[in-house]
């Protein structure tokens, strides 16, 4: 069972923006052949840290408001968060170790 859900213009705010601890955002989209590659990744690290951080996909061809908002040009783009603001971003794909470690900084 999957520990990533995927969020929308709709319930962003909620999950994300007004939300209490870590909270790592996968923009993404269907077509991409780099996000595909980092999805069984994401989902590993997610599953590692479930009930310490929520991890979330957002369909970036499905809510370009969010994705605006927050400048996604470049895809996967990672966005790390912290009681509800932005702390870190990464761009393309990342070995597991180093979102590992960058979800431990945003915990610590």
């Amino acid at each position: 069972m999957s520990k990533v859900n995927y969020l929308g213009n709709e319930n962003f705010a909620t999950e994300v923006e007004n939300a209490n601890g870590a909270v790592v955002v996968d923009f993404t989209a269907s077509w991409c052949p780099p996000c595909k590659m980092l999805a069984p990744i994401f989902e590993r690290v997610a599953g590692a840290y479930e009930g310490k951080a929520k991890f979330f996909k957002v369909d970036i061809d499905q809510n370009v408001e969010t994705s605006a908002k927050y400048g996604v040009q470049s895809i996967p783009n990672l966005l790390f968060f912290k009681d509800g603001q932005v702390v870190d971003q990464h761009v393309g794909m990342i070995p597991e170790g180093q979102l590992t470690s960058k979800v431990e900084s945003i915990l610590g």
